[in-house]
């Protein structure tokens, strides 16, 4: 091995001597060296390329081409989620709690109408207030202080717009919103830590009560052709691990980490980072949202979920290509639930994922089934072993949840090369993620 000296010096040399001649030295694969702000979507890179593809703000004229360094920058080029042709091209960190004078926001500087957690907690506590559905003002000084917080967090993207991060953007406390729109591409991007400051207590939540968030740090609701490529999500900064108990129920400041919803369709989530959360990605409104029938239809490759305890992702109605996925579960995850949700009327066709966990979670605990009926999988690598993700589920819940059928109704076409599951396990390792596009 070279002495680490010896290799500096070099370098140094190897610097000096192209400013002395003139010439500019590459940049290394990884290194954002191109300019990806004008990328579409390829003709074949699942769900979002149907149907026109998606484009994004790749048409955007020089005056709608915007570099921002600040949450003030980001939302007037965001320009009030217009339609038009846009390109936003973020650098540096922006954190979404800033006021307008550029000042740090924190949970107190939101607290209004005398809101206050103690308080709130001893109102509410159910041994005292019982099943309600809180009222009175302590609720409601919670409700307009989170409706401060909302007003500085929530940041809507409008249709043809292309959000790309620069070298090491992070996005800090923001819920990007896509509601009602259509044609939206984000690469590139570090998300992190959407942190609810006033989450609701629910008494009849799952028959123990339970407390309910407010903020996903991307939400895709109502909208069709977007493009999520190559962006890191997480909760760093806030981990729920780190929050209290109340009520017996975790109190936990986050949503999803990205969610789909609403009759959304046509969405390709590519070569992504999911770390860290509890409920990773959820697609599809509910059990009963009839209207997601014929939508939904997503395509999720080349992601790795790491330390995701469920919803990697739980799927209701839709159409899912879910192929060469890699899933990381730790050692010391005993929280673990589950990676695959099989919901109401989902059709989840699975290929050639990996998934690499410790002992005490097995094959069975990789697909939880929520009122679902099918789930085509092949190609499933656990642990380096191959393994019959159906099967398995089958043998080992019987009794418990009803059993699934291989038949989904359909078969993918729309979608790149699928590799074989040691090889994606191996590429997405190396290549998901924000700051890694080559």
């Amino acid at each position: 091995m070279r002495p680490r000296g010896l290799a500096t010096r070099r370098a140094v040399q190897l610097v000096a001597l192209a400013g002395v001649l003139g010439l500019t030295l590459t940049t290394p694969a990884g290194a954002e060296s191109r300019d990806i702000s004008r990328d579409t979507l390829a003709a074949d890179d699942g769900w979002a390329a149907a149907d026109g593809g998606t484009t994004g703000g790749s048409t955007a004229d020089d005056a709608h081409v915007f570099t921002v360094r600040t949450r003030g920058e980001l939302v007037r080029a965001l320009d009030g989620g217009s339609a038009t042709p846009k390109i936003i091209r973020i650098a540096g960190t922006i954190d979404a709690n800033t006021g307008d004078d550029g000042r740090r926001l924190d949970c107190a500087d939101y607290a209004t109408d005398g809101y206050d957690l103690k308080k709130y907690l001893a109102a509410y506590d159910p041994r005292v207030w019982g099943a309600a559905k809180p009222s009175g003002p302590q609720e409601e000084a919670r409700r307009a202080s989170a409706a401060k917080q909302r007003e500085r967090v929530e940041l809507a993207v409008g249709s043809n717009t292309t959000i790309v991060g620069l070298r090491g953007a992070v996005l800090k406390g923001a819920s990007l919103q896509l509601k009602g729109v259509d044609n939206v591409i984000v690469r590139n991007l570090e998300l992190r830590d959407a942190y609810d400051c006033f989450p609701v207590w629910q008494p009849n939540t799952g028959g123990l009560g339970d407390w309910k968030t407010a903020y996903d740090n991307i939400w895709v609701s109502g909208s069709s052709h977007v493009w999520v490529d190559h962006v890191t999500v997480s909760d760093k900064g806030h981990p729920d691990e780190d929050e209290p108990t109340y009520f017996g129920r975790n109190y936990l400041r986050h949503d999803g980490l990205l969610d789909i919803t609403n009759a959304s369709d046509l969405v390709t989530v590519s070569w992504s980072r999911f770390v860290d959360h509890d409920k990773g990605m959820l697609i599809g409104s509910g059990d009963t949202a009839t209207g997601d029938r014929g939508k939904l239809r997503v395509t999720l490759h080349h992601n790795q979920f790491e330390n995701v305890v469920q919803r990697a992702p739980r799927v209701r109605f839709g159409q899912v290509h879910v192929y060469n996925n890699r899933y990381v579960v730790p050692a010391d995850a005993h929280d673990y639930r589950y990676s695959l949700g099989v919901s109401t009327e989902s059709a989840v066709y699975a290929e050639n994922n990996a998934f690499t966990t410790p002992g005490h979670v097995e094959v069975a605990d990789l697909v939880k089934n929520w009122n679902g009926t099918a789930l085509h999988q092949t190609g499933t690598l656990f642990n380096g072993y191959p393994v019959d993700l159906l099967a398995i589920h089958n043998a080992y819940n019987s009794g418990s949840e009803r059993d699934l059928t291989a038949d989904v109704g359909w078969t993918p076409t729309l979608h790149q090369k699928i590799d074989s599951a040691v090889k994606a396990d191996r590429e997405v390792a190396r290549g998901a993620g924000a700051g890694r596009i080559r």
